[in-house]
C-alpha cells in the first residue's frame, strides 16, 4: 500500500507532466489542477444529468412516436453518440486544452483553411455550450414551476414572463457557483455523481412499486406502441423524436474544456468522455423502458395536463402529490447542478478563445481572478449571452425547442469539423498527428466517418419544424439563430481591415520560446511549428 508521501510524490509528478504537455501546446499553466479523474468524469456526467434531462425533453419525444420513440429512438441515438464520443476522446487525449475543438481544427486542418475553420469552430462551440446552458436553465425553470403547479393542485399555470424571471434568477445563481475556486467546483462533482445515480435508482424502483394498475402498460405497448400527433409521416416523425436523446446525451465535450484544471488530463479527459456517454446511454435506455411501462396509455393527457411538464404528470399519476413532489424536488435540484456544470465548461471555452484573441473585448474576458483562479469575467459573459438567448421563448411555446436544438447543432458543427480535419487535412502525412494514451488505432478513420455522417444527419433533421406547413408561430427558430451565428461570425471574420481575417493568428503562444522548446523536448513529442501562418 502506498504511503501518503508516495501518493503526494505521484501527484506532483502527474501535475508536472500535465503542465509540460500544456506548455508543449504553447500555453502557460494559469488554472489550478484540482480536478481528479473521477471529478472530470463527474462534470461531463452531471451536464448530461440523465433523468432531469429526459424529463426536460420528454415533450419532444412522446408526440413523435410515443413509447417507440422513447425506447428505440434512445437506443439508436446512444449507439451513434458513443462513436462520436470515441472520436472526440481520441483528439482530447492527443492535445488536452481548454479550447480543444478549435485548437485541433487549427492543428489538423490544411494550412489554407485552418484559420477560418478554427474561427468558426470556436464560435460554434461557444454558442453551442451557451445554448446548452440556456436550455438546461429554461428546463429547470419549467420544472420548478411545475412543482408549484403540483403543490397548488394544478390551479397555478405559469406565464412565459414568470418562467423567464425564474430562468434569469437561475442564471445568476449559476454564475456565482461557476466563479468559485476550482477546488470547490471539483469537490462538488462527487455530490453531482451520487445524486444523479441515486435519482435514477429511485425512479427505477419507485415507478414499478407505486404506479396504480390503470397506469401500468404491457410490454407490447411499452416496446411497440406508436403514436404520432404532429402530422409528419410515421417514419419521419420517429426520426424527429431524436431531439430528446440527442439533447440529453449532450455537452460531453465538457471534460475537454476543464483539461487545464485536470490531473493526468491526457488519460482522464478521454475516459471521462467515453464513460460518460456509455453509462448515460445504457442507464437512460433502462429509464426509458421503465417510463414506457408505467406512464399509462393516455399520451394526450400527459402532454396537455395543467401541470405543464409531462414527466411531472407521470410522477403525479404514479406517486400521488406528496411522492411526486418528493422526487420532483430532487429532479429540480439535479437540473440546477447541471446548469452550474455546463456554465463552468462554457466559461473555460470562452476564456480559451479570448486568450487567443478571437472574441470582441478579448483582453477583458481573458482574465483569471487571482483569489479563486477562475475566469470570472468569462463566466459572467456566458451567463449574460444565455440571458439574452432566453428571450426567444417570448416568440411562442414552439420557439422553446429552438434553445434545445441550437445546443445540439452548435455542438455538432464544432465536433464534426475537427474530427473530419484530422483525416481530410493530412495531419498524419504532415507529422502533426501524435496520438495520446487513448487511441482507436486503425478504427479511428471508420469511427470518425460514421460520427461525422451521424452529426450531419442530425443537424438536418433538427432543422425541421414540429409539424408540416409551419406558420410564424410554429417555425423552427433554431435555423434562424444557427445560420445567424454562422453568418455573423463569418461577417466579422471577413470585415474589411478590422475583421478576424486580418489579425486572427490562431492559437497564441503564451510561453516564451525557450519554455515551449524545453517542454516539447521533455515530453518527447513533435508538433508542427506552433502558430505558423
Amino acid at each position: 500500500m502506498s504511503t501518503p508521501k508516495e501518493k503526494q510524490d505521484v501527484q506532483v509528478r502527474d501535475k508536472a507532466s500535465d503542465n509540460d504537455a500544456l506548455a508543449a501546446l504553447g500555453y502557460k499553466q494559469e488554472f489550478k489542477r484540482a480536478f481528479h479523474p473521477v471529478e472530470v468524469f463527474g462534470l461531463g456526467f452531471s451536464i448530461i444529468g440523465l433523468f432531469p434531462s429526459i424529463s426536460s425533453v420528454l415533450v419532444f419525444a412522446l408526440p413523435y412516436g410515443g413509447p417507440v420513440a422513447l425506447v428505440w429512438g434512445w437506443g439508436i441515438c446512444s449507439c451513434f453518440l458513443f462513436l462520436v464520443a470515441c472520436a472526440l476522446a481520441e483528439l482530447g487525449s492527443a492535445a488536452p486544452t481548454s479550447g480543444g475543438l478549435y485548437y485541433w481544427t487549427w492543428m489538423y486542418a490544411t494550412p489554407r483553411w485552418r484559420k477560418v475553420l478554427s474561427w468558426l469552430v470556436g464560435y460554434m462551440n461557444s454558442v453551442g455550450l451557451i445554448a446548452g446552458l440556456a436550455s438546461i436553465d429554461w428546463g429547470c425553470a419549467v420544472q420548478l414551476l411545475a412543482a408549484v403547479s403540483i403543490g397548488s393542485d394544478e390551479t397555478f399555470v405559469p406565464t412565459v414572463a414568470q418562467t423567464y424571471g425564474v430562468y434569469a434568477a437561475l442564471l445568476i445563481c449559476h454564475a456565482v457557483v461557476a466563479s468559485l475556486a476550482t477546488s470547490i467546483i471539483a469537490r462538488l462533482q462527487g455530490v453531482y455523481i451520487a445524486l444523479n445515480l441515486l435519482l435514477c435508482l429511485a425512479v427505477i424502483i419507485a415507478l414499478p412499486v407505486a404506479t396504480p394498475k390503470e397506469f401500468r402498460n404491457d410490454a407490447s405497448f411499452a416496446f411497440g406502441g406508436f403514436m404520432n400527433f404532429q402530422g409528419w409521416p410515421n417514419g419521419f416523425s420517429f426520426v424527429l423524436s431524436f431531439l430528446a436523446p440527442l439533447w440529453t446525451i449532450g455537452g460531453f465535450d465538457a471534460p475537454v474544456h476543464i483539461s487545464e484544471e485536470a490531473s493526468n488530463a491526457r488519460t482522464a479527459v478521454p475516459w471521462a468522455i467515453v464513460c460518460g456517454v456509455g453509462i448515460a446511454g445504457l442507464l437512460g435506455f433502462i429509464l426509458n423502458i421503465v417510463i414506457s411501462l408505467f406512464m399509462g396509455t393516455d399520451i394526450e393527457n400527459i402532454l396537455s395536463n395543467p401541470i405543464g411538464q409531462p414527466m411531472a404528470t407521470i410522477l403525479f399519476n404514479s406517486l400521488g402529490k406528496r411522492g411526486a413532489l418528493g422526487i420532483w424536488s430532487i429532479v429540480v435540484f439535479v437540473q440546477f447542478l447541471m446548469g452550474s456544470a455546463i456554465l463552468t465548461a462554457a466559461s473555460r471555452q470562452m476564456f480559451a478563445f479570448a486568450r487567443d484573441g478571437a472574441l470582441p473585448f478579448s483582453g477583458v474576458i481573458y482574465r483569471v481572478y487571482p483569489r479563486t483562479q477562475t475566469p470570472v469575467v468569462a463566466v459572467v459573459t456566458c451567463a449574460g449571452v444565455a440571458l439574452a438567448l432566453g428571450l426567444i421563448s417570448f416568440a411562442g411555446t414552439v420557439a422553446d425547442s429552438a434553445l434545445f436544438s441550437l445546443a445540439i447543432v452548435g455542438q455538432y458543427t464544432a465536433f464534426a469539423i475537427p474530427i473530419a480535419s484530422r483525416f481530410l487535412g493530412g495531419a498524419s502525412a504532415r507529422g502533426v498527428w501524435v496520438p495520446g494514451p487513448f487511441t482507436l488505432g486503425r478504427l479511428g478513420a471508420p469511427v470518425a466517418a460514421v460520427a461525422v455522417a451521424w452529426m450531419t444527419f442530425s443537424i438536418v433533421i433538427l432543422a425541421f419544424p414540429t409539424a408540416p406547413g409551419p406558420e410564424a408561430s410554429s417555425m423552427n427558430y433554431m435555423v434562424v439563430v444557427w445560420l445567424g451565428v454562422v453568418a455573423l461570425s463569418l461577417f466579422y471574420y471577413n470585415f474589411p481591415r478590422y475583421g478576424g481575417k486580418h489579425w486572427f493568428k490562431g492559437p497564441q503562444v503564451t510561453l516564451d520560446a525557450d519554455s515551449v522548446a524545453g517542454s516539447i523536448e521533455g515530453s518527447g513529442e513533435g508538433v508542427e511549428e506552433k502558430h505558423m501562418e
